[in-house]
């Protein structure tokens, strides 16, 4: 074997062990500040693990779990997302064949003897060995890229669950909200009938007369500004299940909506196993670490290797004559020698971005787990202040019984009457909204944990 051939032959073998070959940092996981409990997980009970209970297990109302299921199959963020996977997956295959050596193929003709270039035809190899990992650290970045991007489709198709969820309570608390204030209006407008009567006959003071006549102007303005709320929650939900406006069906109210009243909490360390948004800044900061090999692998000298086979003949008639058959193998190397510091420079700026990646990993958990912390607080004070309100307006609709009793047998003005009537409508209409934020706040716990959203 000729002194040339054995050099290549050295090369092939040395880059059978990349490992010794690549330079850059190795990757290390990120400590984190962790610990093994919520502050707030006392309020509720703890079970095994949240990524048991699948999203569609939470609710008992099938027209919402229909809506669902529409938004994962239509909605365009989900369709964006699952794009950009397949965008990554062909760019991996894209980088992964600069591992790998390319072969071309070419032709020339030239009819004119006389002239220099010679008819020609064959294929060459090129093949950059990648002795310093530079093409194996980008490859390596992209495929972390890419599960990032497969975690962030995670991250909306858990957004679009709980979007969705979330606007359906919030169109039937609007819902409940019109049908209480149509109530109360239809009880107003039924005394100011009486009212109205009563000061034609001179029984009452003009007084009387125009504080119910306020109080039905009051409900009739409120009724236009809750069916604009309707509409918008609406549309909303039409966008999120990626279909034009339309009137959304309606299943149960959210007094009759339940969801799993015990959500299994995990510790805190699961959230890093648990969040695709966690899971996903991770890997981007792997990535990241990656092109810093890259970046050192570009100060050292690239290592070429080439060979080709053809003909060439100047006489066109004699070009595939085995006297014009020729072939050549050959290997070369270039790198940098000075340029300024550019290339160190390069190598800073790639770890100054694996940095910043890292420290958002790190701020991502935080969040993760005071999301969890709030969520958690959300969802036992908004039971506690449901059952409160809800006592409330149960002694509200007593008091407005009587309040009437007594006016109609003359004991107190109507005064008293509206101010009763009046905190009746407002305590119906928060209690409406807490059963909407009592129902949200499960799924904005449930969301926070990371559970079953695949």
């Amino acid at each position: 074997m000729s002194k040339k051939y054995k050099i290549i032959v050295i090369i092939l073998v040395l880059c059978l062990f990349p490992a010794g070959c690549m330079v850059g940092p190795k990757y290390k996981k990120p400590e984190q500040l962790k610990s093994d409990s919520y502050k707030n997980e006392r309020n509720l009970d703890s079970l095994a693990s949240v990524t048991n209970l699948k999203w569609f297990d939470l609710f008992n109302d099938d027209v919402l779990k229909g809506l669902i299921q529409k938004g994962l199959e239509n909605n365009y963020d989900l369709k964006i997302a699952v794009s950009r996977i397949e965008q990554f997956r062909a760019q991996l295959g894209y980088t992964k064949a600069d591992l790998f050596p390319s072969f071309q193929y070419g032709a020339t003709i030239n009819s004119n003897e006389k002239y220099i270039t010679p008819s020609t035809a064959g294929a060459s190899m090129s093949w950059e060995l990648d002795f310093w990992g530079k093409y194996r650290h980008e490859n390596n970045a992209v495929k972390n890229e890419l599960l990032a991007t497969e975690e962030a489709r995670k991250v909306i198709l858990s957004e679009i669950v709980a979007n969705i969820a979330i606007a359906y309570f919030q169109m039937r608390n609007f819902d409940d909200q019109l049908e209480i204030t149509k109530h109360t209006l239809e009880t107003r407008e039924k005394y100011y009938q009486i009212i109205t009567e009563r000061f034609e006959k001179g029984y009452i003071s003009e007084v009387d007369k125009v504080q119910i006549e306020q109080q039905v102007a009051i409900a009739e303005a409120a009724i236009p500004n809750i069916e604009r709320q309707i509409t918008y929650q609406e549309n909303a939900i039409a966008l999120l299940t990626g279909q034009l406006p339309s009137e959304i069906p309606r299943g149960k109210s959210n007094t009759e909506l339940q969801i799993v009243s015990k959500i299994p909490l995990s510790i805190p360390s699961a959230l890093l196993e648990n969040r695709p948004d966690v899971k996903a800044a991770e890997l981007r900061y792997a990535a990241a670490n990656e092109r810093i090999g890259v970046a050192q692998a570009m100060r050292f000298p690239s290592i070429n290797l080439a060979a080709i086979a053809g003909f060439a003949s100047a006489d066109l008639s004699n070009l595939f004559l085995g006297s014009s058959y020729m072939q050549n193998a050959s290997g070369g190397i270039a790198g940098p020698i000075f340029a300024f510091g550019k290339n160190k420079r390069r190598v800073e700026i790639n770890r100054q971005q694996a940095e910043q990646f890292k420290f958002l990993y790190q701020k991502t958990y935080i969040e993760a787990v005071s999301e969890v912390e709030q969520s958690i607080q959300n969802v036992r004070t908004y039971q506690e202040e449901w059952k409160a309100r809800n006592r409330q307006v149960q002694a509200a609709l007593i008091n407005f019984k009587l309040s009437h009793e007594r006016y109609d047998s003359g004991y107190v003005s109507y005064l008293e009457v509206l101010d009763v009537e009046t905190n009746l409508f407002n305590a119906q209409l928060s209690l409406a909204q807490l059963s909407e934020r009592q129902l949200s706040s499960m799924i904005e716990l449930y969301k926070a944990l990371g559970g079953g959203w695949n």
